[in-house]
């Protein structure tokens, strides 16, 4: 399934860039499940995130390695896919871009995942998609002017 987040803020793309850190990853993590970070390398090819997972009666691991990262005048984008997902997720392929929009920017979230099972892929979509949801107001708030 694929699920796309499109979110307008205020700053350059360039700026934009320079704030995608750790200290941002963390922000943008919903109050459930509660996410512990265990690495974060960064947004650049071969760097790897993983996370634990907190889902109070069991916790899960998900890592992911950042497979391709690039940039032009126009954008910057990485991608990064999951090595080790939690059991509901069999695929994880989440596209980052940071697109150019005048003088300021806008943060696309392409995820393209399969669960084990097709229900279960339909089950998940309006669940991910909250949590990416609780993106926005973050972005826009940490990507003012």
């Amino acid at each position: 399934m694929r699920l796309t987040i499109q979110t307008s803020v205020e700053q350059d793309y360039q700026s934009v860039k320079r704030g995608f850190t750790e200290d941002l990853f963390l922000k943008l993590n919903p109050p459930f499940p509660p996410v512990q970070l265990k690495r974060f390398d960064g947004s650049s090819e071969g760097d790897v995130v993983e996370l634990e997972l907190n889902f109070l009666l069991f916790r899960q691991t998900w890592r992911s390695l950042i497979t391709e990262d690039g940039e032009t005048e126009q954008e910057w984008y990485f991608i990064d896919e999951g090595v080790k997902l939690p059991f509901f997720l069999k695929y994880w392929k989440h596209h980052h871009r940071v697109l150019k929009r005048g003088s300021g920017s806008q943060i696309v979230d392409d995820i393209h995942f399969r669960s084990p099972f097709l229900l279960m892929d339909f089950l998940l979509y309006p669940v991910l998609g909250l949590q990416f949801l609780y993106r926005k107001p973050a972005y826009k708030k940490i990507f003012s002017t």
